[in-house]
């Protein structure tokens, strides 16, 4: 795959985002234009590595068929790069832009060297695609006259979507915002991935292959003019959920009632829509400017944060992170191709750097109490704390106050809300996730099936698009005694 000798002759060089104060200027899109010559030269550094890790259990969740699309990438045969592309992925132009490549954490240059730019290659393909019209509507030929209701249309639902209608299955997908795209839409700021120009433009695809859409419709039991999920249950053939995790992890200590702590959605949510709307002209979102911020937990969604609030014009940003900080490379016990548990500065901590001069991080920190003025949060009392016999304890005398006047939390969520699965009584599992088995997304009722976050936990955008395909397949499955789907 790619050229012989590729991947000793040429040294990994990963696309480049938009300058830091050059973006922080707007909510559009942090990346840089493809570089033809140089992605060809980023695949033929793929190896012909015999067994590609990259797309196993460890590595790519959809198991894209990377080589393949590294290799023709190589040879500049994009149009049949997208063919291969396609046939593993819905929507690479998502992954593309937000997945963590756990890809590259397995990809077996990583062993002793630095692995290809996978992602850079895979959003380049799909772009390239829809610049050259290849990506079309594609309804199916002929309808089978099964029905099937999805609740949810982030990532699962959405892939879940693609795939029965192409099986030949009537969907219609029920969303309770008024935009489709569930996570996508709302969960990610639009500077990580366009809404209009990305999201949209995927939706409008799946309208015009066949898929209904209702946003505007909260599934429930049926009050407060919410629809009855029994009546859906009984109107189709199949309900499938994908409602997401979106119950978020709180952080209960004194304090916590004042106005100014708000869970990282709420902050997310509000700031996107508002922007999507009105360019946020109608002032219908949290704001952080001239504040002094603190976003309480990392990961991706505090990145987010950290991002959001820089472009508001923050007067000044910590993130505190409860564990310690990682190492540069891998530690003896996260061994290769195990995802690399590493220090990593995504682009809110690079664009926090520029701004502030440091990196926004302060580790080992366990924040212990809100303080307040008049109903105000007005900073936040910490403690550093260090491991001791596999907990977390709180180091004596390292007490801390720290200025807040706006708190965002970013710790995780616990499991899927439950308004639209208890009046279908359907199981849940001990982490209050809607119970169905991996391989099978049937739940405890013969005709509801479940997929994504709501099912696994809180994960990955791949996972989820991997759930919703695995699901469709069981489900057409189920409706026809056979299946077509991959």
């Amino acid at each position: 795959m790619g050229k012989t000798t590729g991947f000793i002759e040429i040294v990994r060089e990963q696309a480049s985002y938009r300058p830091a104060q050059s973006r922080l200027k707007d909510f559009h899109e942090i990346y840089t234009d493809h570089d033809t010559d140089r992605l060809q030269s980023q695949g033929a550094r793929c190896m012909d590595c015999g067994v590609p890790f990259c797309q196993s259990d460890d590595g790519c969740p959809v198991h894209n068929l990377i080589p393949e699309w590294n290799d023709l990438v190589y040879r500049d045969q994009w149009r049949d790069a997208l063919d291969r592309l396609h046939k593993t992925n819905n929507f690479p132009e998502f992954t593309g832009r937000v997945c963590p490549a756990p890809c590259e954490g397995s990809c077996v240059l990583g062993i002793n060297n630095n692995p290809v730019t996978i992602k850079n290659i895979e959003m380049a393909i799909v772009d390239r695609g829809f610049e050259e019209g290849w990506i079309k509507p594609s309804p199916p030929l002929t309808r089978t006259g099964k029905t099937v209701a999805i609740v949810g249309s982030g990532p699962a639902g959405l892939a879940a979507a693609e795939q029965l209608n192409r099986a030949g299955h009537t969907v219609c997908v029920y969303e309770r915002a008024d935009r489709i795209g569930g996570l996508l839409m709302y969960g990610i700021p639009n500077m990580k991935l366009a809404k209009q120009e990305v999201v949209d433009r995927r939706v409008q695809l799946l309208r015009d292959s066949g898929i209904e859409f209702r946003t505007g419709q909260t599934v429930a039991d049926g009050s407060n003019g919410s629809i009855d999920v029994r009546s859906l249950s009984k109107d189709y053939d199949i309900v499938l959920l994908t409602t997401g995790a979106t119950v978020p992890r709180d952080l209960p200590i004194p304090g916590r009632e004042f106005s100014g702590v708000h869970f990282a959605m709420e902050f997310l949510t509000a700031n996107t829509k508002s922007w999507l709307d009105s360019q946020h002209a109608d002032k219908e979102y949290i704001s952080a400017k001239d504040k002094d911020v603190i976003v309480i937990g990392g990961g991706d969604t505090g990145t987010d944060c950290i991002a959001t609030s820089l472009r508001h014009g923050c007067k000044s940003l910590v993130n505190f992170e409860l564990f310690p900080q990682p190492p540069a490379g891998r530690a003896d016990n996260n061994p290769w191709p195990t995802w690399p548990k590493i220090l990593r500065s995504d682009y809110g901590h690079e664009e926090s750097a520029d701004t502030f001069g440091d990196d926004p991080r302060v580790y080992k920190i366990s924040s212990t109490e809100f303080i307040g003025e008049n109903g105000k949060v007005t900073g936040v009392k910490t403690t550093e704390v260090e491991m001791k016999d596999g907990r977390l304890e709180p180091v004596p005398g390292t007490e801390k106050e720290w200025k807040a006047d706006l708190v965002l939390l970013a710790m995780g969520f616990l499991g899927p809300e439950h308004a639209v699965s208890d009046p279908l009584g359907i199981d849940y599992d001990n982490r209050s996730n809607y119970s169905a088995e991996h391989g099978v997304f049937k739940t405890s009722e013969n005709n509801i099936f479940s997929a994504g976050d709501c099912r696994r936990g809180q994960s990955l955008v791949v996972w989820a698009i991997n759930e919703g395909r695995e699901a469709a397949r069981e489900i057409d499955r189920h409706l026809m005694g056979e299946t077509i789907l991959p």
